[in-house]
């Protein structure tokens, strides 16, 4: 993403669809077809890259899981995968 900010307007369509500025859209990552998520707080509304911000929830919700199972290194998760495999479990 881009590290500068900027202001971009937009005009509220009848049927409430807005086009995103081109600058907005280069920032955010996302092209025709990608989704976006709007993010209410208060008074200000966040438009973030949908993808990049499920990514986002998702580490912020595993943060912590590996050390709480005793996977501290690489090669406790490959010793893990390997018994996964072994014992046919995937």
């Amino acid at each position: 993403m881009l590290a500068e900010s900027f202001v971009g307007n937009a005009k509220v369509m009848r049927g409430g669809q807005v086009t995103i500025p081109k600058n907005a859209r280069a920032a955010l990552g996302v092209a025709s077809g990608d989704q976006v998520s709007f993010i209410v707080e208060g008074n200000t509304v966040r438009l973030v890259n949908s993808a990049v911000y499920a990514m986002q929830v998702f580490q912020n919700e595993m943060a912590g899981e590996a050390e709480r199972t005793g996977l501290t290194s690489d090669e406790d998760v490959m010793a893990l995968v390997k018994e996964i495999r072994h014992t046919g479990r995937i």
